[in-house]
């Protein structure tokens, strides 16, 4: 199977160093730590979601570890996501701390949060991290196409993937099209808008006629262009909702109505301002 390319089941992709990553995760951002993070990780695995997103930034890593340990189910099943802080000086350093609030080995993913203090310092110490074993794969976080040729220049272990804001509001075709021409796979977070597209009247139609759920919808749109997804909830209902995706498809015209709601003009930018 080629690097890029979506397994048989349509669940997994594979990135271009070899790794597989599964295509819907769990995203804990603003969920706090303690129980409220403990149970949406244990609720998750349980409807089936073997892929989790943290970051040092969210001050869950300890919550999201002890549910994958009190979930029973194997460590080399669960697909796990931290990012580093840029903030920090050391991405290397950072990692090991990471593992250690986490409770594990390695890491599958490890990602630089956002590109504070430009895109290209920290690159070194996330090759580190990989070197050690900290993390299976590296890549980063909020990277407009420029920045990532900027990584691309210095690098001598490519990023993998870029996860940026995406849905069809925020169908940044430029940027999907300079991260697939160099083999980085493009995770969609907040593809739900944080709730602000689930009450847009095109979704609600072709969820009502498909009988499914706005989010339902929204999170199939990303699927079908063989992105990362990664709906955030931390209610049980819903999570266990946006994880039943892989049993309907949209058609040609309901992803093309669904493209028609960008707002960001097809941009290669990953953000419309930056936050740091």
């Amino acid at each position: 199977m080629t690097s890029g390319s979506v397994t048989a089941d349509g669940r997994s992709r594979v990135l271009a160093d070899g790794n597989e990553i599964p295509l819907l995760a769990l995203g804990v951002w603003q969920v706090p730590d303690g129980r409220e993070c403990e149970d949406a990780v244990r609720w998750a695995l349980e409807a089936g979601y073997r892929h989790v997103d943290t970051a040092q930034a969210y001050g869950n890593e300890p919550s999201v570890g002890r549910a994958l340990r009190d979930s029973g189910v194997p460590r080399e099943d669960i697909f796990i996501t931290t990012k580093f802080h840029p903030g920090r000086s050391d991405p290397e350093a950072e990692a090991q701390r990471s593992l250690q609030r986490l409770g594990v080995e390695s890491v599958d993913l490890y990602i630089i949060h956002w590109p504070q203090g430009g895109p290209t310092w920290a690159w070194d110490g996330m090759q580190r991290a990989h070197e050690r074993g900290y993390a299976r794969s590296i890549g980063i976080s909020n990277f407009s196409a420029a920045e990532v040729e900027s990584v691309f220049a210095v690098a001598d272990m490519p990023p993998v993937v870029n996860q940026v804001q995406f849905s069809p509001f925020e169908f940044r075709r430029g940027l999907l099209a300079e991260c697939e021409r160099r083999g980085v796979a493009l995770e969609a977070y907040s593809p739900l808008g944080t709730g602000r597209h689930l009450d847009d009247r095109e979704v609600a139609r072709i969820a009502e006629r498909l009988g499914r759920t706005p989010a339902q919808v929204l999170i199939r749109w990303s699927l079908q262009r063989g992105l990362i997804v990664l709906p955030k909830s931390a209610h049980r209902e819903r999570i266990e909702q946006n994880a039943q995706v892989f049993d309907f498809q949209l058609s040609d015209e309901d992803m093309a109505a669904l493209d028609g709601l960008d707002q960001t003009g097809g941009t290669d930018s990953a953000l419309e301002r930056p936050w740091w």
